[in-house]
């Protein structure tokens, strides 16, 4: 003891350098210090002789001493206690921090960025969002399901049994608006949207006006000699008859540019060419014709008995109005007890128009005489020597009498629809005709199956875990024989908001008359959703085969492409609300024959389809269902709004070839180029801005979303949408 305490106060007592202390001091020392100092010691005498000397301490901490919180790092306690290398170690940690917090940044920013692209390629990797915007785990009961999950899902899920079986049910009848089966068949529609228990099931009545033929007097035609009279509903001086072929425009002015006048006769045209009934009867009333008359021609529609074809004694019916909706309510929704000024639609007719068999147009086109026809209007009646009119050759002359009565009709729309979770107040649509003139398996037998299973379907999944995150609403429409009727009242009494709540709308109208060729008369803007749900799903007829490796492309621009036309379900929502629109149909090379006529039937379609009716309609269920689940699971809407300007393109380059004619008249399309142009550029900004957004952030994808939707308004708008 006595030599250890000895050697201590040799160490106190010591003026010897730090150097020399011996390590068992530092030992015997309790270290409560969370930081050592390693600093350079220059005193006065020694700095000529040893250039200074080097010290290591054991610092303890004043705010630790003082019980206060302080630096905890070894730099910050540098920069505290010591100002000579003050402003060199600052910079230091600015420069560190700034490269930390820079790769910190770039890192997250790819993480988000290539989630989201991997998310809009495929959808496979992408979790469903909660409302507030974090991503929600999978649970139990199939939660949180990614988008090839449900794909499968849906896929099992869909059957085609019931497809066929609803087909049949539905076209046991005619059933026109406000008859009987037709409000039996209303009812059950009802009946089985309650039966899948979705957010909201309801109806909404509307009246309006339709014409039906007069049970008490039958509509006639007949040839007169100079001695006959017959009695007539609407009045028609006897006259000619003139064959317009299909009644295009081209077809009336061949007819003039040979000499032969329509006026005040009989035109006598064949269904088909590319033009509705409406617009073959407008277009003859603007060449002063006095009535129509339209027939099925063999070479158009099949009719030969032992092909399944349409027999010759059967006339095709289609309505003759010019427009859509309630033509005594152009514009107004006709809502019950709604009084409105007695008005009507221009594009009533204002000449009698008959459908005619294609054995009644061979005895009446067999006795014309007059110029023949050209080599592209002979069709295949027996019998026939293709002339125009418009004399006969008997000197006899044709009269016409239709009667038809006026009748107040109560419709009813029904709906039911799924809640989004995310955006609830935005829309996808997918209606179907549910009234027919005749049995309507194809007119209204198809769009009623596929809705209901797809109805069912989607009802099953969201029971299943699946959580859209926009609503989906299921609509049978009313009165669909006679325009559209139900479909487009409800839009016009819905048009000031539609454009801001209805995504798309999808008719499945007349959908299936063949398992081949597939047609998509279609908005723009749904271009590139199509050809991502035609690469998904299987051809219905080539086993083994997408759709897309069937479809044919010619041009640049696709085969199966068709701009929606006047008599579509589909047409009102683009042309009237400004709402993306599509009407999918798989046909045959082979014309279906049976359509708008007494023997559309299931057995008869099913005969067609060489028993796939049920396959076919699975497939259509398939390709619709698939472009709206990515409607509702995609965090940006699916929308190229890029599109048009390819559109107005095409357009602008046939308007160029009537520049001269437009500038003889004072006009100038230089104005449709530069509009084209302005919304290019436009629209290619909006795309990159999407494209460079966090679009999981709700708020940011919500804006962008509205944005979208504007774009169809803008384009049928006469006044800023703002």
């Amino acid at each position: 003891m006595d030599a250890i305490r000895t050697r201590l106060t040799q160490v106190r007592d010591s003026s010897s350098s730090p150097s020399d202390l011996s390590p068992c001091l530092h030992s015997t020392l309790s270290l409560q210090s969370s930081s050592v100092s390693l600093h350079r010691s220059v005193s006065d005498d020694e700095e000529e002789e040893e250039g200074g000397r080097v010290e290591l301490k054991f610092v303890t901490s004043e705010a630790e001493e003082e019980g206060e919180v302080g630096p905890s790092s070894d730099v910050t306690a540098l920069l505290l206690r010591y100002r000579h290398g003050y402003w060199r170690a600052g910079a230091l940690l600015c420069v560190c921090g700034v490269v930390v917090f820079s790769i910190a940044f770039l890192l997250a920013y790819a993480v988000f960025s290539g989630r989201y692209h991997c998310s809009q390629a495929g959808g496979q990797g992408e979790e469903d969002e909660q409302p507030g915007g974090g991503a929600k785990a999978p649970a139990k009961g199939g939660a949180g399901l990614y988008l090839g999950e449900l794909r499968v899902m849906m896929r099992k899920l869909l059957q085609d049994e019931d497809i066929y079986n609803t087909v049949s049910r539905v076209s046991r009848a005619s059933h026109p608006p406000g008859s009987a089966e037709g409000t039996s068949l209303a009812s059950e529609v009802l009946r089985r949207f309650r039966e899948l228990h979705m957010d909201h099931t309801w109806t909404e009545s509307l009246y309006a006006t339709l014409q039906f033929p007069d049970r008490s007097r039958r509509s006639s035609l007949c040839l007169e000699d100079s001695a006959g009279l017959v009695s007539e509903q609407i009045p028609l001086n006897p006259g000619g008859a003139v064959y317009a072929n299909y009644g295009r425009p081209e077809d009336f002015n061949w007819l003039k540019s040979v000499g032969v006048s329509v006026s005040g006769c009989v035109v006598v045209i064949r269904v088909g060419g590319g033009v509705s009934f409406a617009e073959k009867v407008w277009l003859a009333e603007r060449n002063g014709a006095g009535g129509v008359l339209i027939y099925p021609d063999p070479a158009d529609v099949p009719q030969d008995p032992r092909r399944l074809g349409l027999n010759t004694h059967t006339a095709v019916s289609e309505h003759v109005h010019l427009g859509s909706g309630d033509p005594f309510t152009p514009g107004f929704p006709s809502f019950n007890h709604t009084q409105f000024p007695p008005i009507q639609s221009s594009g009533l007719p204002l000449i009698p128009a008959l459908p005619i068999s294609a054995s009644v147009a061979a005895k009446l086109l067999s006795q014309l005489s007059g110029p023949s026809c050209p080599p592209s209007w002979r069709g295949r009646l027996p019998y026939v020597r293709c002339v125009v009119g418009p004399e006969f050759s008997s000197g006899r002359k044709v009269k016409m009498s239709v009667s038809n009565v006026m009748t107040p009709v109560l419709l009813n729309n029904i709906f039911s629809s799924l809640e989004g979770r995310v955006e609830p107040d935005q829309y996808i649509i997918l209606g179907a005709q549910r009234d027919s003139l005749g049995p309507g398996a194809v007119k209204s037998g198809i769009g009623t199956a596929v809705l209901l299973e797809l109805a069912r379907t989607f009802s099953v999944m969201v029971k299943k875990g699946f959580s859209p995150r926009r609503s989906l609403l299921f609509v049978s429409w009313d009165a669909g024989e006679f325009g559209n009727v139900g479909a487009t009242e409800w839009l016009e009494g819905y048009l000031s908001m539609l454009h801001l709540k209805a995504v798309a709308y999808f008719s499945l109208d007349q959908a299936i008359m063949g398992d081949d060729v597939l047609t998509a008369y279609t908005s723009p803007l749904l271009v590139d959703l199509l050809d991502a749900a035609i690469r998904q799903v299987e051809h219905p007829k080539h086993a083994g085969q997408t759709i897309y490796s069937q479809a044919e492309r010619e041009g640049g621009s696709w085969r199966i492409l068709k701009p929606l036309y006047l008599n579509s379900g589909a047409y009102s929502f683009t042309a009237f609300a400004g709402v993306p629109a599509m009407e999918l149909r798989f046909t045959e090379e082979r014309a279906y024959p049976f359509v708008n006529t007494p023997l559309d039937s299931a057995p008869r379609l099913q005969e067609v389809l060489g028993g796939h009716l049920g396959v076919t309609g699975q497939s259509l269920g398939e390709l619709v269902g698939e472009m709206v689940l990515r409607l509702t699971h995609d965090h940006i809407l699916p929308l190229r709004i890029t599109s048009y300007a390819q559109t107005v393109l095409q357009f602008s380059a046939q308007l160029n070839k009537h520049s001269a004619e437009l500038q003889s008249r004072g006009l100038s399309p230089q104005w449709v180029f530069s509009a084209r142009g302005d919304y290019s550029r436009a629209a290619e900004t909006l795309q990159r801005a999407i494209d460079y957004s966090d679009l999981h952030d709700p708020t940011t994808a919500r804006f962008y979303n509205t944005r979208i939707m504007k774009v169809q308004i803008l384009h049928v708008s006469t006044t800023p949408v703002l």
